[in-house]
C-alpha cells in the first residue's frame, strides 16, 4: 500500500469519527429536548390567579375645561400560584389603571420574586396619575359616569415570568392581567371643605390572565 493509500485511509477514519460523534451529540441533544417537552407536557402549567381584593380611592379631581385628571389609587392585588409542581419566577410586574383604554396613572413596579407551588402572593401598592390629560369625549365620558353615581376602571398588571421545573427554568415569558374595578359614587359624602364624591368598590374581582 503507497504512502497516498495510506494517508487517505487515515483522513477517512478521522472523517467517520467525527460524523459519529456529531452524531452522538445530535442525539443528546434531541433525547433533551424529548425529556423536556414530555415533563412540560405532563405538569403541565397552568396560568397564576389574580384577584382584585380591594381598591381605595385616595384622590380623584378632574378639572373641567381642560380635561387634566389627577388621582392616586391605592389597591390590593394578589396572585397564587395553582401549580402543585412549578414555580413562578415574576421578574418584572408593573401596575396601572385605565379608563376606557386610556391610562390614567403612571406604571407602579411591583416587587418582583419567586412564587413557589401553591403560594400565594398580595401586593398593596399606590397608583399615582398627577393632571394625565384625557381626550375630550373621554373627559365628557368620566363626568357622565360621575353624575350617574358609578365608574368601571381596569387595573393593568404587565409584566414577565418565568416557569420554573426542579432545576430547568424557561425563558421569559410575557404576562398580562386585566381587574375590572366596579366604583359607586355617594356624592353627597362631606370631606375636607366641601361635597366630594366618594368612592365605594364594591366586591374582590376575579382578573383574566394571558400568559
Amino acid at each position: 500500500m503507497s504512502k497516498k493509500d495510506c494517508g487517505n485511509h487515515g483522513e477517512q477514519k478521522r472523517h467517520k469519527l467525527f460524523r459519529r460523534l456529531f452524531a452522538a451529540f445530535l442525539l443528546l441533544v434531541i433525547v433533551a429536548l424529548l425529556v423536556v417537552l414530555i415533563v412540560w407536557l405532563v405538569l403541565r402549567p397552568t396560568k397564576p390567579k389574580f384577584y382584585l381584593q380591594d381598591a381605595s380611592v385616595v384622590q380623584f379631581n378632574l378639572t373641567s375645561g381642560v380635561g387634566l385628571l389627577t388621582s392616586v389609587f391605592q389597591i390590593t392585588l394578589s396572585s397564587r400560584n395553582p401549580n402543585d409542581h412549578i414555580g413562578v419566577y415574576y421578574d418584572r410586574i408593573d401596575a396601572f389603571v385605565l379608563y376606557k383604554g386610556q391610562q390614567i396613572t403612571a406604571a407602579t413596579a411591583l416587587p418582583p420574586g419567586y412564587q413557589g407551588h401553591n403560594d400565594v402572593t398580595v401586593w398593596s401598592p399606590y397608583l399615582y396619575g398627577a393632571a394625565v390629560p384625557l381626550a375630550p369625549y373621554l373627559a365628557d365620558a368620566l363626568s357622565q359616569d360621575e353624575n350617574a353615581g358609578y365608574i368601571l376602571l381596569y387595573v393593568r398588571v404587565d409584566g414577565r415570568l418565568r416557569w420554573k421545573v426542579g432545576t430547568w427554568i424557561s425563558g421569559h415569558y410575557h404576562l398580562q392581567v386585566n381587574c375590572p374595578v366596579f366604583l359607586t359614587i355617594d356624592a353627597s359624602n362631606p370631606h375636607g371643605d366641601g361635597p366630594v364624591p366618594y368612592f365605594h368598590f364594591r366586591q374582590m374581582t376575579s382578573c383574566s390572565v394571558d400568559v
